[in-house]
């Protein structure tokens, strides 16, 4: 047991960092809406649940010795796919056949195509290890829980050092090869055991009556409950990295943090309660009251955590108008998770060895019984993610789902109590706290108001849906139209008025360009980029796209309320095509060149910002430039500036505003040209509609730019899409491009 418990451990760790990478790697291929992500989730789930089949039907024909040679073959396996995983899912999935596979259908299948071995080898180890370590009906249930636990302590640790430490160190090459190590290091383990196990086969499944060898349940029943067991967790899960998204921006190391809390806190509660069901008669109580317990355990601490937010000491770290990225912030909001998710998963976990307590009733049939439950709760962890991120996000909102969830878990608890009858306080005390979760939670109305710092009195513009929450805290100074911060995931980057530097990324390159005829935005944000985008007569059309899309419905809100304003005139002037999408995809989907495409500024920081900056989206920009076309993005970090520098012939970075400009073609940049270009009435007044407070655009650019031209030494691309660094800030420090003074200090990189 110690070696096989080490092995599983390192199994769990292996698999939870090769899903991190796996993850990333097919979210370029079938992009980064939620829709997307949740055909990854889903073929990766599908996998597992193939392999737990397989390993039902095969487990119990084996004996130990074959069923743990076939756990080390199946790690093998595993390690061997994530040494060559890049070759398919990156290099010709999200490279060759970028812009080609466009039917959700198709791209699911591509997906699990590209993960349906290495899964399906990892849901089947579970059941060929149960196999290989039931030797009686006293310990079968203690030992399978034990062994699990270690695996989910393990993938906990994986998805916590791999997400703060190992992918930011490695990149996504070097944690494969890391993962691949630790999954030949359980083959090995386990393969140091054969000598002593036995290679007689089972015995044939006893043949007894159906209420003897099942007296807590039929295995029928257990796989339906566990079904809905795995959908209430898994969606919590799903809540849980909505909420704390919005509490500690989204960043490359949240959803690690969220993930790995949930399954280290889920591991030590099977861990626990595989100590305890040897001397259970009955598993049954403990199963529901666990589960449901974890639920309303879930939900007080969801509303503690939003009624504390507003309040000190709480509010001096994670308040909506501050950057929560580093320091305070960020310790604050790994301390609020660990609270807030910590102690539910432990009861949710608990549940896992009492299931196993009530199923496994033949030593004959372990394998199948463990591999059938495995199944039914990764269906269940499936219809979790997929209809929570989908489906019930889209339709009731976060908080509908939070009661979606307090409805299943009352009939959970209904359905026990009709069957155990009178008498059953504990019982009826969680179905009554359930009950209360229905009526207690906030409507998400409440909810984003608060968690967005909203004031008695303000008006807001507001909406969520699958891709994500946007949110619009309007002053209301009168006379000032629209004004104060817009909250897109939790960051206020974004400002009405206009921040100067937006409306400077939008106007400078059609002010730039000779005949700016078509220019694509990707991003809209606030609107300051597309609105500025306008300013040339010459430009007949402004296409943006946008990954949020409730940022184009509280753009609808504000134009309704402000029918003056410049986002009311984006709205209904058909010279502006806002859409909501996935702005890497469409370039890489479609053929149409454009004079000027620019990027709205993103922090490098925020989760899956590398996707935008690294060299291979530069040269998807590149490929949709018309002849003599531009690029225009921020520079806001060294590694950025290296990057674009290394991709485009001609690259210049004006200073001090840090913004970058790059061409196939030499760039016809005047300083004084553009600064007269700036101060032309018609251009001024249509950057003042956008902001009337600010007007010396040409103080973005006053000092002297540092260019490259083809001749030009050229620094090495830093940021790729298999290593995004700077998204990884806290393992690759972030050195901002303000103290470059020429082209070669990017050469000391």
């Amino acid at each position: 047991m110690p070696r096989l418990a080490i092995a599983f451990f390192c199994s769990g760790f292996a698999a939870l960092l090769c899903q991190i990478v796996w993850q990333r790697m097919l979210g370029i291929f079938a992009g980064s809406d939620t829709i997307s992500a949740a055909l990854v989730v889903g073929a990766f789930l599908a996998g597992l649940g193939f392999g737990s089949i397989l390993g039902a039907k095969l487990a119990d024909r084996l004996s130990p010795f074959h069923a743990l040679l076939g756990f080390a073959a199946a790690e093998a396996g595993v390690a061997v796919f994530a040494l060559v995983s890049k070759l398919f899912l990156y290099d010709f999935l999200a490279t060759d056949l970028a812009g080609i596979v466009d039917s959700p259908v198709a791209i699911f299948a591509l997906c699990f195509a590209g993960l349906v071995l290495p899964t399906t080898l990892m849901g089947a180890s579970l059941p060929l290890l149960a196999r290989a370590v039931a030797e009686n009906l006293e310990t079968v249930a203690e030992r399978i829980g034990s062994l699990y636990g270690l695996n989910t302590l393990g993938a906990g640790l994986g998805a916590l050092l791999g997400g703060w430490l190992l992918v930011g160190h490695l990149g996504f090459v070097g944690a494969l090869a890391l993962a691949a190590g630790l999954d030949v290091l359980a083959a090995l383990l386990a393969l140091t055991l054969l000598p002593g196990l036995s290679r007689r086969p089972p015995p044939p499944p006893a043949r007894q009556a159906t209420a003897q060898a099942e007296p807590f349940g039929s295995l029928r029943l257990w796989c339906l409950l566990v079904f809905l067991s795995g959908y209430i967790i898994v969606a919590m899960e799903i809540v849980w990295v909505r909420l704390m998204g919005q509490i500690g921006q989204y960043h490359a190391y949240l959803f690690p943090t969220v993930l790995g809390v949930f399954l280290l806190a889920d591991g030590a509660g099977i861990a626990v309660a595989s100590r305890m069901v040897r001397r259970m008669r009955d598993p049954r109580p403990a199963f529901f009251l666990t589960q449901a317990g974890g639920f309303v355990l879930g939900a007080a601490l969801i509303l503690l955590l939003v009624w504390a937010l507003p309040h000190w000491p709480i509010n001096q770290f994670v308040s909506a108008d501050v950057l929560r990225l580093r320091d305070g912030g960020l310790v604050a909001t790994v301390l609020l998770t660990l609270a807030v998710v910590g102690p539910p998963s432990f009861l949710i976990g608990m549940t896992f060895p009492f299931v196993q307590r009530a199923v496994q009733q033949d030593l004959a049939s372990v394998g199948a019984r463990v591999g059938w439950v495995q199944l039914f709760n990764i269906l269940g962890n499936a219809a979790g993610s997929i209809l929570t991120g989908l489906v019930t996000f889209h339709l009731i909102g976060t908080a509908g789902t939070l009661r979606l969830l307090a409805a299943l878990s009352l009939l959970l608890m209904l359905g026990w109590l009709w069957k155990a009858g009178r008498g059953r306080r504990p019982e009826i005390a969680l179905a009554a706290a359930c009950a209360l979760a229905l009526v207690a939670l906030p409507g998400n109305a409440a909810l984003w108001s608060r968690l967005h710092a909203e004031k008695p009195g303000q008006l807001v513009a507001w909406s969520e849906d699958r891709s994500g929450i946007a949110f619009f805290r309007d002053d209301n100074q009168p006379g000032a139209g629209p004004h104060g911060p817009f909250f897109i995931q939790g960051f206020s980057q974004g400002r009405i008025p206009f921040l100067p530097i937006h409306q400077f990324l939008g106007a400078v390159g059609p002010l730039l360009h000779p005949d700016p005829k078509r220019v694509l935005c990707i991003g809209i944000g606030s609107g300051g980029t597309p609105w500025a985008a306008g300013v040339s007569p010459a430009t007949q059309s402004v296409r943006a796209i946008e990954l949020v899309g409730p940022v184009l419905t509280a753009h609808a809100q504000i134009a309704a309320r402000y029918p003056g304003s410049p986002i009311a005139e984006m709205v209904a002037n058909p010279r502006w095509a806002l859409e909501y999408g996935d702005g890497r995809r469409a370039l890489a989907r479609g053929e149409e060149l454009y004079d000027v495409i620019q990027a709205d500024a993103i922090l490098p920081e925020g989760s899956h910002s590398g996707l935008l900056y690294s060299a291979e989206f530069l040269q998807q920009v590149r490929a949709r430039l018309a002849p003599g076309g531009i690029y225009v993005q921020w520079g806001p970090s060294r590694r950025v500036v290296a990057t674009f520098a290394a991709v485009f012939p001609h690259s210049l970075l004006l200073m001090p505003g840090s913004v970058l400009i790059g061409s196939d073609s030499p760039i016809p940049y005047d300083p004084a040209r553009l600064a007269q270009a700036f101060a032309q009435p018609a251009v001024a007044a249509h950057l003042a509609r956008g902001n009337r407070d600010f007007a010396d655009y040409a103080a973005l650019f006053a000092q002297p730019a540092l260019a490259w031209a083809p001749g030009s030494a050229r620094p090495e691309a830093l940021l790729t899409d298999v290593f995004p660094r700077d998204e990884f800030y806290l393992n690759n420090g972030v050195r901002h491009t303000q103290a470059l003074r020429q082209p070669e200090d990017l050469l000391e990189q």
